[in-house]
């Protein structure tokens, strides 16, 4: 009996499965968090620190600008507590989002990504799980800074509706900074580079309506903080925990376009310098 040579059989490639390759980048991007700590205790500690210091220091006198009718002393900083909470809960989502630049970076100057890029995997996991880790630790780190805003004497208004509207916003706001900074970091030649990067972010809320109304602001600068995203960003934040109280359905609209907007930016400009191949 004649015995016929067959060549062999190459195994089926393996097909990237995007859900589970999103879910095992989210685990890496978790366990890296827990492994490096430092990002974390950062977007914890930034918040709190500036809470402390506007509410007992500078809040018996700017609780009195804030708050018609409200004297200096401790009815001002009650007064500013109030006024200052929701910022720092929206510089928190920042603080997360300028964390991912660092860490994409990391990832992009050590090899890891080029690696990434020649397994199969879903492309847009690799992305995709590191912006959601982030947005998890950040929304970990509001409920924190939330506390000990409590835990100071503030006391929201806010009902379920208004609660899962806020969850909803920092989601969104979250995801939106998030996939900007990550393409700051892959467009950032060095770790250090990515870090310094998203900085203006930090700033902007400054420059609008988060530690003092706008009204009180020069034309010009008055104009920009009117205009810039993070104004409309914090006055629903600050209406939603009012209980919708003094809440405009223009303010929160701008305040969804404003991250529907970044984030497409962020995603469009990321996922292309994903593509590109790195220069030495």
């Amino acid at each position: 009996m004649t015995t016929v040579a067959t060549a062999p059989v190459a195994p089926p490639t393996a097909r990237p499965r995007p859900v589970a390759d999103v879910l095992i980048m989210l685990r890496r991007s978790l366990l890296r968090a827990v492994r490096y700590p430092g990002l974390t205790v950062f977007l914890v500690a930034g918040p709190l620190v500036m809470l402390v210091l506007f509410v007992y220091v500078f809040g018996g006198a700017f609780g009195a600008g804030v708050a018609p009718g409200v004297t200096t002393g401790a009815e001002g900083r009650a007064a500013y507590l109030d006024y200052i909470t929701p910022t720092l809960l929206v510089i928190t989502m920042v603080g997360g989002a300028t964390s991912v630049a660092t860490s994409a970076a990391m990832d992009a100057t050590t090899g890891i990504m080029a690696r990434f890029k020649t397994m199969a995997i879903a492309p847009g996991s690799v992305l995709s799980g590191q912006v959601l880790g982030f947005v998890v630790q950040a929304l970990a780190a509001l409920v924190l800074v939330l506390g000990a805003a409590v835990a100071m004497g503030y006391r929201p208004d806010a009902d379920a509706l208004d609660w899962l509207a806020l969850v909803g916003l920092f989601v969104l706001l979250g995801l939106a900074l998030n996939w900007l900074c990550v393409a700051m970091g892959l467009s950032s030649r060095s770790v250090e580079t990515a870090s310094n990067a998203p900085m203006l972010l930090l700033l902007l809320p400054f420059l609008g309506s988060g530690f003092v109304p706008v009204e009180t602001m020069p034309g010009a600068v008055r104009w920009f903080a009117e205009h810039q995203p993070f104004t409309p960003i914090i006055e629903t934040t600050r209406g939603l925990l009012a209980g919708g109280a003094g809440l405009e359905g223009s303010v929160a609209a701008q305040a969804v376009a404003w991250c529907v907007a970044i984030g497409v930016a962020g995603y469009v400009w990321s996922r292309r310098l994903y593509r590109r191949e790195r220069r030495a």
